[in-house]
């Protein structure tokens, strides 16, 4: 379809970040990923399709595709284009991949250094060429500089309080937009980078409305207040699409990076028993959660992997062991001395299996989850309290923190290789040592674990890494250290109005070509 150069466009966004310092713990909202990382900071390797699988491929950053040198040691060869500049006509340099590297492997509030821990030293033989060598194998080495972090520029930031410079929003820019505002509770602008030195946006604006009520953000886009929406699957949203949108498109892909779990505190009671974790996932009814909250769209099958399906070849499916069986949660019970009350509540030593689950408030697809979920559990004789906060709170303080002994969010993969060390490694887990910062926010800590977990992380022959990854699953599974529940399908909604190659990337978001997008006529 022939879109127009020009013009300006309004988009729904669910979700305000609370930081646009993409190093930093506050920066662990994926909204944010979506509006303002990816559509200004340059990386290294982008996802693509390559023969029906998602793959990591070169971006036009590079002169040349990188080069991996196995060793040992392992280094990497990065060779910079030449055309490659920031929007101050400044190069992407040898010193921004320095940079970068160092200011997570070294910094201090540093929320994911996976991988850049691995990170000997970075050589800089000459402005446009970059050698990483590792301490260790590093088998996902093309996450660097591409996944939760790409490159940050030196002449901006070295030597400076980043923070400062950067959470509030930031004016310069390695993408093909740039932030021209944010205002604080109400909206996020983007206008085209002029020194972008790839494919220029065709639009002249680009306006991120937060609206974070599903119900008022789909009345904006009936009015023509907003012109596309990339709506979390809410019920209504579902029912709402079902029945047709006037003048609008849409798009449903069943098979994200995005994976809803029950998610246990494994050093919190009850849940620091694996025997009481088991239990509570034999009592659960996954299949009949998943129909309830996606059957209208086609998905009715729980994962059974903690790999979500953009990295699936590398996951199992052992968490299919959990299938509803009460006579296996009293058995698990019973044998660990516990027995039911008058009230048909399992008792221990005068203490009720009573605990609460957490999520943001106001999601209402959550919110249900958590209904049906207080109701299986039940049955089978668990006492189960809400205990929901803001998304602020509860991923800034309640969940770095521990202060939680169920909860119910996403892990979100957002590149095309396996990386279950980042949220499943004990070196992960959140503490006031390291400032509460890593994504192992379940305390997971299983015997064996790390062992497999770094073996994956370390092993560059492709079969192996499948074969162990794999093994990781099997253990997380026979813990039952967290329950996967299902991959969340992806909607995009726009306005018949725009046009151009509109499709989501499971990996980057919706909005990862966002400069092929136009006015249509």
């Amino acid at each position: 379809m022939t879109v127009r150069q020009g013009g300006s466009i309004v988009i729904g966004a669910e979700q305000e970040p609370d930081c646009t310092d993409w190093i930093a713990s506050c920066a662990g909202s994926i909204w944010g990923t979506f509006i303002m990382d990816i559509p200004t900071i340059p990386r290294v390797f982008e996802p693509k399709k390559v023969n029906g699988a998602w793959t990591p491929v070169a971006t036009n950053v590079m002169a040349s595709e990188p080069e991996l040198t196995a060793g040992p040691p392992q280094k990497i060869t990065y060779r910079i284009n030449p055309d490659a500049v920031w929007s101050d006509g400044q190069p992407i340099t040898s010193a921004d991949f320095e940079y970068t590297a160092l200011a997570i492997r070294d910094g201090k509030d540093v929320l994911n250094r996976t991988g850049y821990s691995h990170i000997a030293k970075v050589d800089t033989p000459d402005p446009k060429t970059a050698v990483v060598t590792f301490s260790t194998p590093y088998a996902n080495w093309k996450g660097l500089f591409s996944d939760s972090s790409g490159l940050l520029p030196s002449h901006l930031l070295a030597d400076k309080d980043r923070s400062a410079l950067m959470k509030d929003g930031y004016s310069w820019s390695g993408g093909p937009w740039k932030i021209e505002s944010w205002t604080k509770g109400a909206s996020v602008v983007l206008v085209p980078n002029e020194n972008y030195w790839g494919e220029k946006p065709k639009l002249d604006k680009v306006t991120f409305q937060f609206t974070a009520d599903t119900a008022a953000a789909f009345q904006a886009f009936k009015t023509g207040q907003l012109d596309a929406l990339y709506p979390t699957p809410q019920l209504d949203s579902i029912d709402q699409i079902l029945s047709g949108l006037p003048n609008a498109d849409s798009i449903v892909d069943p098979e994200s990076g995005n994976l809803e779990a029950v998610w246990f505190n494994n050093t919190k009671p009850p849940f620091d028993s694996v025997t009481f974790r088991q239990a509570v996932s034999y009592a659960l009814d996954r299949k009949a959660i998943v129909t309830r909250l996606y059957g209208a769209l086609g998905v009715t099958e729980p994962a059974q992997s903690a790999h979500t399906p953009l990295v699936g070849r590398y996951g199992a499916t052992d968490f299919a062991q959990y299938a509803p069986d009460l006579g296996k949660v009293g058995t698990l019970m019973q044998g660990d001395g516990w027995a039911k009350g008058s009230d048909g509540i399992w008792a221990k030593a005068g203490t009720r299996a009573k605990f609460t689950v957490s999520t943001m408030t106001g999601n209402k697809r959550r919110e249900l989850t958590e209904q049906i979920l207080q109701e299986q559990l039940r049955t089978a004789g668990f006492e189960l309290t809400i205990d929901n906060t803001s998304a602020g709170d509860l991923f800034a303080s309640k969940l770095p923190k521990g202060d939680f002994q169920m909860g119910l969010w996403t892990l979100v993969d957002t590149f095309p290789q396996p990386s279950l060390e980042a949220s499943f490694s004990s070196s992960a887990i959140p503490t006031a040592a390291n400032g509460y910062s890593g994504l192992n926010m379940s305390r997971i800590d299983v015997p064996g674990l790390d062992q497999v977990l770094d073996t994956a992380a370390s092993t560059l022959e492709e079969d192996k890494r499948i074969e162990v990854s794999r093994q990781a699953d099997k253990l997380l599974a026979d813990s039952a250290a967290l329950l996967p529940l299902d991959v969340i399908p992806n909607i995009l909604l726009w306005n018949r109005k725009i046009g151009g190659p509109l499709a989501i990337d499971p990996a980057r978001g919706p909005f990862w070509n966002l400069a092929q997008w136009g006015l249509v006529g």
